[in-house]
């Protein structure tokens, strides 16, 4: 009889019961359509490992992680080269996440995963709202002549979502066009007031990371200059941890570029954040 311990490659803290969980933690490695430097797709295994280098509490908001009531689940194994297809499968297993009573955090992975997600959520909620943190707009019709481009997962995501309910913060980078469509829809936020409008709607939150500055987060596809500081982020994390949060991810990190496992390192205190406050 083998006496172990043995290393478990979930999440530090979780439940390992599904079904007395409030939250199902999904990793979602698909990074099909990057336009620059691919590698996201490796992150959810990199971010389980580095979740042992935590600590269960947070300071910040008093808590610890056994009080989320999260369940890991793993990651989705998806076709390769079938964009299509693993889009369809992330939309089928979070719909089934909400059938059970339950919310998602996907770990991508591109950030093209959240559009199935969204898809699957707004199928659950009236009016829903998206919080959407990123260094870019991607608000594109299409890229290259592909409409299923992680530069254009928040205009897919207006199929299923107002655009006067979606806020978007961090931004700096994107086609004139783009800017114009924010300003035309009053999406873009600078101040946390600007959120104020959908804080009694059921929300969704999707974490780019390169909305942090390149300093703090350089292991990621897009890097943009001029980003936020880590505390920055927390500050409006702060701000919406009384929203009513019915799901979120984290994507866009892609391990490989960053040798010294620091932004690694910065993601998974990012999604040990946004877990506090859902």
């Amino acid at each position: 009889m083998l006496k172990g311990p043995f290393l478990d490659r979930n999440w530090m803290g979780q439940n390992p019961n599904y079904d007395k969980s409030d939250i199902i933690m999904i990793g979602l490695p698909f990074d099909g359509t990057v336009s620059y430097r691919s590698g996201s797709r490796f992150a959810p295994e990199q971010i389980r490992l580095a979740s042992w280098g935590l600590e269960e509490y947070s300071p910040k908001f008093d808590k610890e992680l056994e009080e989320c009531n999260f369940h890991d689940v793993g990651d989705l194994e998806f076709p390769l080269g079938n964009t299509k297809g693993s889009l369809n499968l992330i939309e089928e297993n979070v719909e089934q996440i909400y059938k059970d009573g339950k919310r998602v955090f996907g770990i991508g992975g591109e950030h093209l995963v959240t559009y199935p997600e969204i898809e699957a959520v707004s199928k659950f909620y009236d009016d829903l709202a998206i919080i959407h943190f990123d260094a870019h707009t991607d608000l594109r019709q299409e890229y290259l002549g592909e409409e299923l481009s992680h530069s254009a997962v928040i205009r897919l995501c207006t199929k299923f979502v107002n655009p006067k309910n979606i806020k978007q913060i961090g931004i700096r980078s994107g086609l004139k066009e783009e800017w114009d469509y924010m300003k035309e829809n009053g999406t873009l936020v600078k101040e946390y007031s600007g959120l104020d409008s959908i804080k009694g709607k059921k929300v969704f939150v999707t974490v780019d990371l390169d909305v942090l500055d390149p300093s703090v987060m350089s292991g990621t596809g897009t890097p943009e200059s001029g980003g936020m500081s880590f505390n920055e982020l927390m500050g409006w994390f702060e701000y919406i941890k009384d929203f009513d949060i019915v799901g979120a991810d984290v994507v866009e990190l892609a391990p490989d570029y960053d040798s010294s496992g620091c932004s690694t390192a910065v993601a998974t205190k990012v999604i040990r954040e946004l877990l506090m406050i859902m």
